[in-house]
């Protein structure tokens, strides 16, 4: 098991580094590294890259039980 100390210092290293490429962090695109790594990471939300846990949505639950929009 890590000491406390390492497992800080670990995780702020991780902090200045970019979650996609690794590459360290630049200010202007905190918390990645550049503007490319910001869109890459937004595309993937958009496109449904990334996904909140959580039970299956029912789709008659989500446009009402008539059948109407």
């Amino acid at each position: 098991m890590k000491k406390p100390q390492a497992m800080a210092m670990s995780m702020s290293r991780k902090a200045n580094h970019c979650p996609l490429c690794g590459k360290p962090v630049a200010v202007e695109s905190k918390p990645f590294c550049s503007q490319g790594c910001k869109d890459r990471d937004l595309l993937k939300w958009l496109d449904e890259g990334y996904r909140v846990p959580g039970p299956p949505a029912d789709y008659e639950d989500s446009i009402g039980s008539d059948g109407a929009d």
